[in-house]
């Protein structure tokens, strides 16, 4: 007797059926396959693009202290903020903010440029090489021999010593650390500029505290509006000076990358040091990210990891030729995951809202040191949050982890702290009868740290 089989309702045809009524870019970015809506993914990308758009000051400012011109700086971190953004939207796939990431702009100008002496073009190109690297490494899938070799107490201590160094540029643009002959540094004189800063950082907590979208852009723009009374009250000094509404962007500092100039050998740690850098706090962003989401392939991995990786280390080269320091995935990208955001559409709806603020930078360039500061602050207390988890009980891994987190503001410098971080991982497992814990690369790592210190120092 023949059997016949029927299609059951609700089948694969059906579900063919179903997706096919869909809207394009519903089918496209999968959208309710991830259980997401797209109204909750454009309110996830405002949401996120508030988070973190503070970059759009904040980045030009720390990057005119290297010479770059405020608008050649502002065009471009918002043309590559637009770029590598919407490629991880439509490449790989992620509601990932992508733009110049905090602690490489404080490496690339304080201590690339200021510290060490280079010219900002061969600093660019310092950060072009840094990509190439990055993208081979994201385009081998090699990550995983990468992130077994360097200790996580070290991992931890760098994105905590950077967070304090950030923290201490932010304190001395707003004159509220000043030099001293007597004590090395002390506190500035109490002047209109010192008062509205500790205003605005205040207010700028506060905002953080009661989780408002954007607290930290919230923050810049009320100590901007505090500053431009503050002055002529307190004496004659103008905080706040207007220069216009908008203007054409200024692509001054585009293809001003010197990338012959980067190729020395007394350059490769410094080389080596943005690698490092951006290719942990991409990492870590993902993990981080894909936990918090459940933004998960079948394997439990971050979902389209090696995607994701390719897009921020492409974003690294192309920054160069723009004329900013490199491009990397932003935590705040976790403002939209709150809100709901699970695809790609998100960063694409980021990607947009920059664009206008290529035409703003003489209404963005009002806004003066001290109103960024705040900003600078917290930024550091976010990046801190690891702190709790370096093993402070084993004096083999906390010694080198708080060399590390306490030379980077000490020494003014990123490429230091890591440096000596490392150096003395390594002196003391192979000092105590642990070689076998040393992997190849931090071999190879602690080499490059001496090398520095012989050239640059």
């Amino acid at each position: 007797m023949q059997q016949t089989t029927t299609r059951p309702v609700g089948g694969p045809r059906s579900a063919v059926s179903h997706q096919g009524d869909l809207p394009l870019l519903d089918r496209w970015f999968g959208v309710s396959r991830r259980g997401s809506s797209l109204k909750t993914e454009i309110l996830a990308g405002i949401a996120t693009f508030l988070a973190g758009m503070y970059i759009i000051v904040v980045n030009p400012a720390i990057l005119s202290d290297a010479g770059i011109p405020f608008a050649s700086a502002l065009s471009a971190t918002v043309l590559i903020s637009f770029m590598s953004s919407l490629a991880m939207g439509l490449y790989a796939r992620n509601p990932i903010l992508v733009a110049p990431g905090m602690g490489m702009n404080a490496l690339f100008t304080y201590t690339l440029v200021m510290g060490a002496g280079l010219s900002w073009e061969v600093a660019l190109g310092c950060v072009f090489w840094s990509g190439v690297l990055f993208a081979t490494l994201a385009l081998f899938n090699v990550r995983r021999a990468v992130i077994e070799a360097i200790p996580l107490s070290l991992r931890y201590a760098i994105t905590c010593g950077i967070g304090l160094f950030i923290t201490f540029i932010g304190l001395k643009n707003a004159g509220f650390i000043v030099g001293s002959d007597a004590t090395l540094v002390s506190l500035g004189t109490i002047d209109a500029s010192l008062v509205t800063f500790f205003l605005g950082l205040v207010a700028t907590a506060i905002f953080v505290i009661l989780r408002f979208n954007g607290a930290l852009i919230m923050g810049i723009a009320l100590t901007t509006l505090l500053a431009a009374p503050m002055g002529r009250v307190w004496g004659d000094e103008v905080m706040v000076a207007w220069n216009g509404l908008a203007a054409w962007p200024d692509f001054g500092a585009v293809l001003k990358v010197d990338i012959i100039g980067a190729l020395k050998v007394a350059y490769l740690p410094f080389i080596f040091v943005m690698l490092f850098t951006n290719f942990f706090d991409a990492l870590s962003c993902f993990m981080a990210l894909s936990e918090s989401a459940d933004l998960k392939d079948e394997e439990g991995n971050p979902r389209n990891l090696k995607r994701s990786m390719t897009v921020d280390a492409f974003a690294s080269m192309i920054a160069a030729p723009l004329g900013t320091s490199a491009a990397q995935t932003f935590i705040e990208s976790g403002a939209g995951v709150a809100q709901g955001g699970r695809t790609g559409l998100v960063a694409v709806v980021i990607a947009i809202l920059f664009l206008p603020f290529l035409f703003l930078s003489p209404l963005l360039s009002l806004v003066p040191g001290i109103a960024t500061a705040p900003a600078l602050v917290l930024v550091g207390l976010f990046m801190m949050t690891p702190i709790s988890k370096i093993d402070w009980n084993h004096f083999d891994q906390a010694f080198p982890a708080f060399l590390a987190i306490i030379l980077m503001p000490l020494t003014y410098s990123i490429t230091l702290g890591i440096a000596f971080g490392f150096m003395s991982f390594v002196l003391i497992k192979a000092l105590t009868g642990k070689v076998r814990e040393i992997k190849p690369a931090m071999w190879v790592t602690a080499a490059l740290a001496v090398l520095m210190l012989l050239t640059t120092q």
